[in-house]
Order: structure tokens, then sequence, then C-alpha cells
């Protein structure tokens, strides 16, 4: 039997782990790790015995553990400040998502790719949404020789995941993505290439229809509505796993809002030879060579026009100094081929550049719809 003092009864171990959670032999492991001593241990027969005061700890570890973390780190949480254990626990926490989004990702993308018909799925969705989201991405189909070289870039991913349709559409040098919520959705996750000229059809045709229903059996796409049903050709070839490119962005040094349609216009309107270069800094971003664009970063404004308009003044948001240096001004160049479609994609009068750097792709988002996101490619500045 366990021995048992007036002033403070103690608990063998089998006791103990009882009370805490833990198996016996975890506990003999952390007090060989020195993370949690046994409050007395027998000299003659090596029993160990444990202090109900001990149990919020013991308990905490257990929780500390089962939520995966490392038994160093554990230990840091334990003993160490609080504030670095709250540090600790908050970087714990955003490797546990990103380690369960990858896992997630990969196994749709398994389901994705499974042979045979057992792959069905439906979403339902308005005819005026499917048809401005197919209208954004669809900029970003490949064409030309890239499309003749691969001709699943000519396609548009339509993919059913997370209760959400995306659609999603790259050439190498842009990718897009839309994501809708639909009015339903049913079935296991699936994603499969669809020619875009089909589904530009077909979006033109259902635009006007309060619901649409696009259904997904085997290596079929059909798509009902207004009393029509219309198979939409797949390609034979696998999308490119866009998400990676996602998942692998690095952070932005450089925020940039500024009006859209003056920067859209500018760019367009660039007769320069090679790339249209953009510069951010001093108090907003500058098309080398044109008209200063009104911004402010770093709290400074700016009140320089265009075409002799001042639109609403930009801002660049850069993180803090005290966290992230922006470092000194950025030049970065694009093609104004792939740039001004991707402008002209968004929606709203603002437009949000996310640049990490001058030779990482740089997030084109639109202030007025998070739930579009397009990818440009930066060139060789010259």
């Amino acid at each position: 039997m366990a021995a048992m003092d007036d002033d403070e009864p103690l608990m063998g171990i089998g006791a103990f782990a009882r009370r805490v959670g833990l198996a016996p032999s975890a506990l003999r492991f952390y007090d060989d790790c020195a993370v949690l001593r046994p409050a007395r241990v027998d000299a003659a027969t090596g029993y160990r015995y444990y202090a109900p005061e001990q149990a919020p700890r013991a308990a905490l570890l257990r929780r500390l553990r089962d939520a995966g973390l490392p038994l160093v780190e554990a230990t840091a949480v334990l003993d160490g400040p609080p504030e670095e254990a709250r540090e600790l626990l908050r970087d714990h926490l955003r490797r546990t998502r990103e380690s369960a989004a990858a896992a997630r990702a990969a196994i749709e993308d398994v389901l994705r790719t499974l042979p045979g018909g057992a792959r069905r799925a439906q979403v339902r969705i308005g005819g005026a949404e499917l048809a401005g989201a197919v209208r954004q991405v669809g900029s970003a189909v490949a064409s030309g020789a890239v499309r003749a070289e691969f001709p699943v870039l000519g396609c548009v991913l339509v993919e059913l995941a997370e209760q959400e349709l995306r659609l999603v559409a790259t050439d190498r040098y842009r990718l897009s993505v839309r994501a809708l919520r639909p009015l339903a959705i049913s079935g296991e996750p699936c994603g499969l290439p669809v020619g875009v000229e089909e589904l530009r059809e077909v979006a033109g045709r259902v635009r006007g229809l309060a619901e649409v229903a696009i259904e997904v059996d085997g290596d079929d796409v059909r798509v009902r509505g207004g009393g029509e049903e219309r198979a939409l050709a797949v390609a034979d070839e696998m999308f490119p796993a866009y998400r990676m490119v996602l998942d692998g962005l690095a952070a932005a040094r450089h925020r940039v809002i500024t009006d859209r349609a003056a920067l859209c216009a500018v760019v367009a309107g660039w007769g320069g030879d090679g790339p249209v270069v953009l510069r951010t800094g001093d108090g907003g971003l500058t098309v080398e060579g044109g008209p200063a664009l009104p911004a402010v970063a770093d709290g400074a404004p700016s009140s320089a026009a265009v075409d002799g308009t001042a639109p609403p003044p930009a801002v660049a948001d850069g993180p803090p100094l005290s966290a992230l240096s922006t470092g000194p001004p950025l030049r970065i160049a694009f093609d104004p081929a792939a740039l001004v479609p991707a402008l002209e994609a968004g929606v709203g009068p603002d437009v949000l550049l996310e640049i990490a750097s001058d030779s990482e792709p740089v997030v084109v988002r639109s202030a007025d719809q998070g739930s579009f996101t397009t990818l440009v490619m930066p060139v060789r500045t010259p």
C-alpha cells in the first residue's frame, strides 16, 4: 500500500496516474526526464509517490502532450515565463494548422485523382455568380504557344471542396482563383479541368438564371439550368497543383492599395519598350517614366495626379518596423500583358498589391472582393 502521511497524504503511481489521466509508464518517463518528479521515492522498493498538489501540473502536461507539443517546449510552458509560454503555444498552433491544411490538401488531391466512376458531387450556384467568376479567372487561361505546349493550361479547374466551388486558371505567369459560396453542395471533394471556351459559352447562357447545378459523375461534368443540360469537355491531363504555389507564398514586405482604374490605365497605355516598372516608397507607388499614383506609404501622403485628376488616396501599410523591416524602396517590373488583365478582372475602385520581393509572385486582390485572388509573376527589372 502507498505510504500516507498525516500532514501530506501521498498517492502511489497507479492512483495518481488514474487521477491525472496519464499512464504509469508516462509518469516514470517524465520522472526520468525531470519534468514531473514524484514527491517521494521509497529507498528500499523504488516505489514512487505523488502529492495531490502535483495533479494540476500533471494534468497540464498531459494536455500539452495530447496537443502534440514537444517535451522540451512543454517544459518551457510549465516552468518558463508566461509570455514565453504564450509565444511557444502560438507558434505550435500555427504549425499545427499548417500541417492540418497540408494533410487535407493532400487527401483531397488523392481523391480527385483516383480512377473510376465513384467520384460524385453536385453544387448549386447562382447563374450570375458563376458567370462573373468565369469572366474573372478566364483572363488567366493560357493561349498561343503556352497552350499548345500545355493544353491543360487552356482549361479552368472546376473544384468542389471545403463547402466551396473554386474556379482556377493559370498560364504559368498568372494564377487566378475565385471561391464561391454555393447555395448547396454535396458529395466528395473533386476537381476537373474543363475547356474555357465551353465554360464561357455556358456561363453566358446561365447568367440570368437564379440557380444552376454543376454535377460531377466520374470524369463527366454537366451543367443544368433553365431546363437545359450541357456536358463540358474534361481534359485528360492533371491540372497544376496550384495550392502548393499559394502555400509557398512569402510574407509580403510591401502592401500598396491604389486606384485600380488609374493603375490599369497607366499600365495599359505604357508606350515604352519592354516591361513597365513600378516603384514603391517616397509616399506612394510610381510608374517609372510615367505619372505618380496617389498613395500613402508608411503614413506619408502624396498628392501627385494621374492624367490631371486626383483619385482617392492609396495606402501602403507594411509590417511594423519593430517586427519586419520594409527595407529600401522596391523596384518591380511586369509584362503589361500579364498585369493589365489581372487589374481588369478585379472588382471595385481599389486594388491591393502584396509584394514580397521583385522576383516573387505578387498577389493582386480586390478590396471589395476577398474571394478573388490573382498572382502575377514579375519579370527581370531593366
